[in-house]
């Protein structure tokens, strides 16, 4: 599965890429959300772990600016859980919303899995 982690903090993209890596996904990093953007439009990847929040265009704008060619399923992510969830991230175009900190990256990136089977 190829996969791309679009997020402004390099703690987060590390950790998703060594659990998606140790599971053998090929994977992609973007360290904002217009070069995720720009990524995605080379690479059309499976799964897209998305961050709310980042300078330049955020994962609202990017998915936004995906539309209806969006292809692949998309992990919205975001510290503020208050502020957003489930609802909302589906309301946005994502397919799961997923708080941060992680408690168990190994379960988020199972979750992710099972979203595509």
């Amino acid at each position: 599965m190829k996969v791309l982690v679009i997020d402004d903090e390099a703690l987060v993209r590390r950790s998703l890429t060594r659990a998606l890596r140790a599971k053998g996904h090929e994977v992609f990093e973007a360290v904002n959300g217009t070069e995720g953007l720009a990524q995605w439009r080379g690479l059309h990847p499976d799964l897209i772990f998305l961050d709310v929040l980042m300078p330049g265009l955020n994962g609202p704008e990017v998915l936004k600016e995906m539309g209806a060619a969006r292809t692949g399923k998309v992990v919205l992510m975001s510290a503020f859980a208050g502020e957003h969830n489930m609802e909302t991230a589906q309301q946005m175009g994502a397919d799961i919303f997923v708080p941060k900190p992680f408690e168990d990256i190994f379960a988020i990136v199972k979750m992710a899995e099972d979203l595509l089977s």
